[in-house]
């Protein structure tokens, strides 16, 4: 579980609703036609803007922000250590069976390729290119709410000239209104910016925070398999692994369990 995005959603709402109820009321803050303009508006662009695969799997998406796998370097760092060892003193061809048991995808098509005597170069080039991939994929699930960083505010604002348009339009009829009228119309702009910086923005971080964590593992992988393939001390693996982690979670490995 994320827990730094839900003990951050608790507190940005218990500061806005503070907020609110020193000298307010909650109540002048709820404003149906205004929410709809907002988050009808928001997401209506949102999903005008993205493949329809990609919208079918939004579900799937919060769910990785919100509970992300849990990418451990030094569980990574470990594994590899022992199939070098492996195929240290049997061989590369004594890692097929390690590799069908490894339980990450990625480790397991990594350590297949070499146990099939593949060119190292080429190897190490398909390994990159599905880091990349990976990446892109990532990075088209966190701009989606990026975009809606941008775009709630944006509707926020365009929620606040229509009701502009109807006070100044019933102006005439009503003049002692117009106090109401304008914070109804400015509540739609407090709606987009809430819904951009409370909602949007801490999903987009999770999951670049998340693809850090997954990218960091994949490149150790990578570098630990072509070292494997050069028939590199087991010891020197691990050592050179390592020193792809920050300092603080190499003196204590249980910091960089995520």
């Amino acid at each position: 579980m994320n827990f730094t995005i839900i003990i951050g959603w608790v507190l940005c709402i218990a500061a806005v609703v503070f907020g609110i109820m020193d000298g307010g009321n909650f109540s002048d803050f709820i404003n149906l036609p205004s929410l709809l303009i907002v988050i009808g508006g928001t997401f209506g662009a949102l999903i005008a803007t993205t493949p329809l695969s990609q919208v079918l799997k939004l579900g799937k998406i919060f769910k990785v922000a919100i509970k992300p796998p849990k990418y451990n370097p030094n569980q990574y760092i470990k594994e590899i250590t022992e199939y070098a060892t492996v195929a240290r003193s049997k061989g590369l061809l004594a890692l097929e069976e390690s590799a069908n048991n490894a339980k990450d995808p990625f480790m397991k098509q990594a350590l297949m390729l070499i146990v099939d005597a593949n060119d190292p170069d080429k190897v190490r080039d398909m390994l990159e290119s599905a880091v990349d991939h990976t990446a892109e994929r990532h990075s088209a699930n966190s701009d989606f709410f990026g975009r809606g960083v941008a775009l709630g505010p944006a509707f926020g604002m365009l929620g606040t000239l229509i009701g502009l348009v109807i006070m100044l339009v019933n102006m005439a009829d009503d003049p002692d209104g117009i106090g109401a009228a304008m914070a109804v119309a400015i509540i739609t702009t407090f709606y987009g910016s809430l819904l951009a910086n409370v909602i949007f923005s801490p999903l987009e971080w999770a999951l670049k925070n998340a693809h850090t964590d997954e990218e960091l593992c994949m490149n150790i992988i990578i570098e630990g398999v072509m070292s494997i393939a050069a028939g590199s001390n087991p010891r020197l693996i691990k050592e050179k692994l390592e020193f792809m982690l920050p300092e603080s979670a190499r003196k204590d490995p249980a910091k960089a369990a995520k």
